[in-house]
């Protein structure tokens, strides 16, 4: 369920504390006064992702290992500083952040990130598996990213923009412009310009050629079906398939058409009408199965299923079947 707090200050420094745990996860933080309290803390958050604008407070916080073993919460931030400076510090790497960087940080390893009253960012909060799916090697490469020129820019202002507008947000809206951040962030983190490293692509397209594989009979594949479950978005994978020279709609088709061709060609599916085996290997259409068919193997799935039967010494169709496609010989709309 997408929700999100109210803009402006948070009532007090408890408050504030409490709801910043709560986002970030079990940890040590310390607040400094340092004249009225004026600490702002929104955020907003679906079943999958969160964004959270923090600012106006001197802090130190602290997340060390027995506050991630009490509250383990397997996800990243990718931080962007809006305002002032922090320091951060996450395993042997350490470092100022500013306005134009942008840095990743996994929050289930030992993180201490303190930061003055001028100091604001933006933290885009993911499950660390959506991004290992897409490519391990970001976790494992630089953490820090430059946020003021291409790519790196537009992930700044998508994550800004996300932010301010989230009133006007629903949660498929949000969750479908954060899955779009996530593979622009795997773009910068492995030095991609304008399209993904081939080594990349090639890894993705067989990922989904795969996926089509072994889902094909299933009638409502569709792209958005297969990027939700590989955990990319829709156009980037339709933009893969078409560097490949293919779309997803003609893929899926490819794999239902063998299927298909297999099934006619086992005895194991010889109870099967040719209608049955169409249906059951995704095709939702006679019509469309006999005819796309036919331009793939050059012959008629009746062909096909009478070439295995023959051989078999078994009779190649018989008028039951014909009756079963609703045509006898002869009739074109029993061309299976």
């Amino acid at each position: 369920m997408y929700r999100w707090n109210e803009r402006g200050l948070m009532a007090t420094p408890d408050a504030w504390r409490d709801a910043f745990i709560d986002l970030h996860g079990e940890s040590r933080v310390t607040l400094t006064d340092a004249g009225p309290w004026a600490g702002r803390l929104e955020w907003q958050r679906s079943r999958s992702y969160g964004i959270a604008l923090c600012g106006s407070v001197r802090e130190e916080f602290v997340r060390e290992r027995r506050h991630i073993r009490a509250d383990p919460r397997g996800v990243f931030e990718l931080l962007v500083p809006t305002a002032g400076s922090a320091q951060v510090e996450q395993a042997a790497a350490a470092g100022e952040i500013r306005p134009g960087v942008l840095a990743l940080c996994d929050v289930d390893r030992p993180v201490t990130f303190t930061h003055g009253v001028e100091f604001q960012s933006v933290a885009l909060i993911f499950p660390g598996e959506a991004i290992y799916r897409r490519s391990p090697a970001v976790v494992r490469g630089e953490q820090v990213f430059d946020g003021t020129v291409g790519l790196g820019r537009l992930i700044r202002q998508t994550v800004l923009t996300l932010q301010q507008e989230r009133e006007h947000l629903s949660e498929a809206t949000f969750d479908i412009a954060c899955d779009q951040l996530l593979d622009l962030l795997c773009l910068v983190a492995e030095g991609a310009g304008d399209s993904a490293p081939a080594a990349q692509r090639r890894e993705v397209e067989a990922q989904v050629r795969q996926y089509v594989r072994r889902h094909a009979a299933d009638p409502d594949l569709s792209i958005t079906g297969i990027a939700r479950a590989l955990g990319w978005s829709a156009r980037y994978l339709q933009d893969v398939l078409r560097a490949a020279g293919t779309t997803s709609r003609d893929l899926i088709r490819a794999e239902r058409l063998r299927l298909a061709r297999t099934r006619l060609a086992s005895s194991a599916w010889d109870n099967r009408s040719i209608a049955q085996v169409a249906y059951a290997s995704g095709f939702a259409s006679h019509a469309s199965f006999a005819t796309a068919y036919r331009r793939e193997f050059g012959g008629t799935p009746r062909e096909t299923r009478g070439d295995r039967r023959e051989l078999g010494g078994t009779p190649r169709e018989t008028r039951g079947d014909r009756r079963e496609l609703g045509g006898m010989p002869g009739e074109t709309r029993g061309e299976f």
